[in-house]
């Protein structure tokens, strides 16, 4: 039976060997270019490997969004001059973070992304300077195709990410059991667990995933130690309501 295609299914990462998640799910988010980007020839490589019709979507590299001072960059290979610090992170606009965008560009147009996720930490609050950051960095860079999810984690009035979601067009990132998407033509879900990411979602939870789903085309990335599982649970309501 078919999956309802306006609700796309998949996990944040690949939570299995990769020919058994081709198998089963036809939608991953990548998650490793958040820490460190991995070579070109690995792009190729899993695009090469994927099903036809199998959708890839990333994150952009933390060097766009996050500081050196995040705990993040433990897991960063690459070495930052130190006299660069203050050169990363929020959107700014730098050499540093404009070559980080470029790399991250070029990796997902060859992995054939269709959504690059900008994940900030919950320190990027809505300070003028901040705001103006984004309104310079999307303003600047060349899209070529690629859609823009932003998932901000600190606290935003709603004003203001409508405001800039529909500037920047940029869809709302969330967790719905958490907050309600504001802006987008469609809908990006990322589930990192109600209560945690060891929560596994019940049968009512689902049910009601479902339901914010039929409001417009829906991905859904389920992002908990369960994500194989539910993920497989929830494709199979779907089928079910088909």
């Amino acid at each position: 039976m078919k999956v309802n295609s306006e609700i796309k299914v998949g996990c944040c990462g690949f939570v299995i060997s990769q020919q058994e998640y081709f198998e089963l799910f036809k939608l991953i988010e990548i998650q490793n270019t958040f820490y460190q980007l991995p070579q070109l020839k690995t792009a190729e490589k899993w695009r090469d490997s994927a099903p036809q019709g199998f959708e890839f979507t990333m994150k952009a590299w933390q060097l766009i969004t996050h500081e050196p001072t995040s705990p993040t960059y433990r897991r960063l290979r690459e070495k930052i001059d130190p006299a660069r610090l203050d050169h990363y992170g929020r959107f700014r606009v730098t050499e540093e973070v404009l070559k980080a965008w470029r790399r991250t560009a070029m990796f997902a147009r060859t992995l054939g992304t269709s959504i690059v996720v900008f994940q900030c930490p919950a320190s990027f609050g809505p300070t003028h300077g901040n705001v103006a950051n984004m309104r310079e960095f999307f303003g600047r860079i060349d899209r070529k195709g690629l859609q823009f999810a932003w998932e901000p984690r600190g606290v935003w009035p709603e004003k203001s990410i409508r405001r800039l979601c529909k500037e920047l067009e940029l869809v709302h990132c969330v967790d719905p059991f958490k907050n309600s998407p504001l802006s987008g033509t469609s809908q990006y879900f990322r589930l990192h667990g109600i209560t945690g990411f060891g929560y596994q979602y019940t049968d009512d939870d689902l049910l009601r995933l479902r339901e914010w789903g039929t409001e417009k085309p829906t991905y859904v990335l389920f992002n908990n130690n369960w994500m194989k599982e539910d993920g497989l649970r929830f494709m199979e309501l779907i089928r079910d309501r088909g």
